[in-house]
């Protein structure tokens, strides 16, 4: 009698397919839940008396260098886009054996100095030496409360709404592979003034998206915001047209990529389109709002861009290129965690 094979899950974020199945076994009946775990939705909403809690959790597994920055600003951009300003964090810090006071207390420092930019407290967490661990992880906790009204969702996007991407991509996936594969970049004929500025898009122009959620939620109508992370900008959209049950049209030439990205991608063989996006804050509004939000972005100095429409939900998830329409790439997993991955792979080879 053969075997039967079993296929061992890929590292990274798993698809939203699989992801699917288990949340639909999902049953909640508390009425204080207003907005429970969902494909692309970023954060859960709980009533409490007549006030709104939003709460959310997220890891850092795939960068080790300024982990700490990470894990703050990825959990508070989660939060804002409820349009809600982020106020508590906790942490879970699992170390690897043999880490030193030094590298727990960067960490921390880390973590900190990312509450401190955002006027976050730090409330509470864990910190352990983990065995058999690799390398640092951080799972963040991010609180905030607000008055009980309508929040904003990634589900509230409409047919027929503008879709604005601030910043450009792919900021943090940029940052991570310029941090966690320099050898390899170098390798691959980059130089390092080139390596030092995509470094440097941790901080400029940063992978916080806070202050621009929070200033569309106050100057204009915004239907639906999502903070695309793993899988980029590409399931970052997927993520709304299955939330919202619509179609997307997005304009290639509209879409920016930032230069570093694209010189490293081109490089390494990869897409800016699947590459790790926090950074970047894709908003769905009505086509009359989208003036006084691009005019609104401009005065606080922040970059953004008109990239497409939200269609009807039969029009599918396509974009037109030059060469004419064709479906929106798609990415089975994060094209950060497939570069790591070969890297990982070729060194066992070697």
């Amino acid at each position: 009698m053969a075997r039967k094979t079993v296929k061992s899950l890929p590292v990274g974020k798993l698809p939203n397919e699989l992801l699917k199945k288990f949340l639909d076994r999902v049953r909640v009946e508390d009425k204080q839940v207003v907005l429970g775990a969902a494909i692309g939705e970023d954060a859960a909403v709980i009533r409490i008396g007549n006030r709104l809690l939003v709460a959310k959790t997220d890891p850092v597994t795939l960068a080790s260098d300024h982990i700490g920055w990470y894990a703050v600003h990825i959990n508070a951009n989660d939060v804002a886009t409820r349009g809600v300003r982020p106020r508590w964090f906790m942490a879970s810090v699992l170390l690897p054996e043999k880490s030193t006071l030094q590298e727990a207390e960067k960490i921390f420092d880390q973590m900190l100095s990312a509450c401190d930019s955002l006027e976050v407290s730090l409330v509470g967490g864990h910190t352990e030496v983990t065995y058999d661990l690799k390398r640092p992880i951080i799972v963040g906790c991010m609180l905030a409360e607000a008055e009980d009204r309508p929040i904003i969702t990634t589900s509230g996007a409409r047919p027929g709404d503008d879709i604005v991407l601030t910043k450009g991509v792919a900021i943090e996936g940029t940052a991570a592979l310029a941090r966690e594969a320099e050898k390899a970049l170098l390798d691959a004929g980059l130089d390092r003034d080139l390596i030092q500025r995509a470094t440097d898009y941790l901080f400029t122009p940063g992978i916080s998206v806070v202050k621009e959620a929070l200033l569309a939620s106050a100057r204009v109508k915004v239907h639906s915001m999502h903070d695309p992370t793993e899988g980029g900008l590409s399931t970052g959209l997927q993520e709304i047209a299955m939330a919202a049950r619509v179609g997307i049209l997005i304009e290639e030439e509209r879409i920016p990529i930032l230069p570093e990205c694209k010189t490293i991608c081109e490089r390494l063989a990869l897409s800016p389109l699947g590459l790790l996006a926090s950074g970047a804050l894709i908003i769905t509004l009505p086509p009359s709002e989208t003036p006084k939000l691009l005019g609104a972005l401009y005065q606080a100095k922040i970059n953004a861009s008109l990239i497409g429409k939200v269609v009807r939900a039969k029009e599918g998830l396509k974009m037109h290129t030059r060469g004419g329409m064709q479906a929106f790439p798609s990415f089975e997993r994060d094209e950060l965690a497939r570069f790591l991955d070969s890297q990982t792979s070729d060194k066992k080879e070697g």
